[in-house]
């Protein structure tokens, strides 16, 4: 089982004895556990009941559960529970805005058990007079059972990719052909999928179910002719948006050929999303797109100093041996008490191992940065005394997400005027498929960016990729930069810099545009000219 399947058991375990009101010390250290392990991607494979005890948030009992399902593929407790759940009631615990007790509520007073269920009773208002419901949690339960029912059979990118890849090496070992591609939404690299697509040329028929083994996701195989195929991936690639009815179709050596063959510059699969593309290629205006190795640092990290798993030394260490020149580290903030936030004696320990690090580390240097949370008011959570002995700021919203556009769009902006924000985190606080993120007005919040030279950040956690890449080009016509963040948790999370990459590209950015493509020089010229002057 992997680190996710693990956290992933432990959570609903947690979830499911809350259901059942079940010991609630032992729920706390069981959610606990889930949340330590979802941050990070430790291998967990072939450790030993002691050595999963000493893994920081791991005690002696969550290591024997971890232990179970690692030598039996199972966890008796977490077996009993679901013997005792019906399906539906378990399904409804996915649902945002109600948890285990609201549910359990739900369950036993008006025996609801699935979500259905759950839809019908909002619609004839029979939540409004639970103790704890009313008629706001019921618009927002129904609204969330919307959101949930349209994600279903939607995985994000970073779930399929690495299945889709051996797939089409699976194929062309089994036909004998390099003429097999990824197509459609996976070539394109989009944020969720709901199919793979792979084309392949062959005269034999393809059994898609002898693919599909293993997996729930769906595939799609095209079977094409060998001489059709640069056609066939070309008009597979593009999304529906991407007009090619006026192209120019011809049997060719390769796909690059069709875009000389219509005059147009090369158009990456990553930019086939709308005609506009188009335009801008006939005139030979497509800019080189941004690459995974033009960044040279890693910004927004987060170590044990907070709700990170590695050490600032392993954070530190690991990002030079991946060859990157420099390291923002951002833990929480003292107000981001779910996170151990970092109240001022930490930071100033904090502060110190990194001037030692960087005398033992140098040429690599570590940026002293935090996670500042944007309070409800929009001010930052520390006051200018404490900023000021930081070399950057991220600020984010953690808390109170359920906002008007119009609060979220005051709130963003009073924290974007503060001297002290150097980049905007994760602008609408979405995760993909769960989380819809508060609204805001994306032109005024860049508008405002741009005028008080904030940086957006580019969450690259593909559960997140927020700012959303359709709003890259707007951010671009502002002047106003990206910068590609991890918000790594532990220190493989630096990879996830790779999704980031992705979408950035998605939306038209190149490397002059984005913060830490700048060199350590640079950067470090950037940091010093945007401090405020006291």
């Amino acid at each position: 089982m992997t680190t996710d399947d693990i956290a992933s058991t432990l959570k609903l375990t947690a979830q499911l004895m809350e259901l059942h009101e079940e010991n609630p010390f032992k729920i706390k250290s069981i959610t606990n556990a889930a949340f330590k392990l979802n941050k990070t991607d430790i291998d967990l494979n072939g450790k030993t009941q002691e050595e999963l005890e000493k893994i920081e948030g791991i005690g002696k009992g969550i290591a024997s559960k971890i232990n179970e399902l690692l030598t039996t593929g199972r966890l008796t407790e977490f077996t009993q529970l679901l013997d005792k759940t019906p399906t539906g009631v378990i399904e409804m615990l996915k649902v945002k805005g109600i948890g285990p007790k609201k549910v359990r509520l739900l369950w036993k007073a008006l025996e609801i058990e699935s979500i259905g269920e759950l839809l019908y009773a909002c619609n004839e208002n029979r939540l409004i007079s639970l103790k704890g419901f009313g008629e706001k949690t019921q618009a927002e339960v129904k609204k969330q059972i919307e959101f949930f029912k349209s994600n279903i059979g939607w995985y994000h990118f970073a779930a399929v990719e690495q299945y889709a890849l051996e797939l089409v090496e699976q194929l062309k070992t089994k036909y004998n052909t390099s003429l097999v591609s990824l197509t459609g939404d996976v070539r394109r690299k989009c944020e969720v999928i709901s199919c793979i697509d792979i084309l392949i040329a062959t005269q034999e028929g393809v059994e898609m179910a002898e693919f599909e083994k293993g997996s729930s996701v769906k595939v799609n195989i095209v079977i094409c002719e060998e001489s059709d195929y640069f056609i066939r991936l070309f008009e597979t690639t593009s999304s529906r948006e991407f007009n090619i009815e006026n192209f120019q179709l011809s049997q060719t050596r390769s796909e690059a050929d069709l875009f000389v063959l219509n005059q147009l510059q090369y158009i990456e699969p990553e930019l086939r999303e709308n005609n506009n593309i188009i335009e801008q290629a006939r005139v030979n205006k497509i800019p080189k797109l941004i690459e995974l190795s033009d960044l040279k640092g890693i910004l927004h990290n987060h170590s044990n100093y907070s709700d990170g798993i590695n050490t600032l030394k392993e954070m530190a260490e690991y990002g030079k041996q991946l060859g990157y020149e420099y390291l923002g580290i951002c833990d929480h903030s003292q107000s981001a008490f779910y996170a151990d936030g970092m109240k001022t004696d930490k930071i100033v320990s904090q502060h110190q191992e990194i001037d030692e690090l960087n005398k033992a580390l140098f040429p690599f240097k570590i940026f002293k940065g935090v996670e500042s949370d944007i309070l409800n008011d929009g001010s930052l959570d520390y006051p200018n005394e404490v900023l000021n002995t930081f070399d950057f700021i991220v600020a984010s919203v953690h808390s109170n997400l359920k906002m008007t556009e119009e609060k979220a769009n005051k709130r963003l902006i009073k924290a974007i005027e503060n001297d002290y924000t150097t980049i905007l985190g994760h602008p609408t606080g979405r995760l993909l498929l769960s989380r819809p993120g508060y609204p805001i007005s994306h032109k005024k919040i860049i508008d405002a960016c741009a005028a008080n030279g904030v940086i957006i950040e580019l969450n690259a956690h593909p559960y997140r990729l927020d700012i959303d890449w359709r709003w890259i080009p707007y951010c671009l016509d502002k002047g106003v930069k990206i910068s590609i963040n991890p918000d790594a948790h532990e220190k493989n999370g630096y990879h996830d810099l790779y999704y980031g990459t992705c979408v950035a590209r998605k939306g038209g950015l190149m490397k002059e545009m984005c913060l830490n493509s700048l060199s350590l020089s640079e950067i470090e010229f950037y940091f010093n000219s945007r401090k405020p002057k006291n």
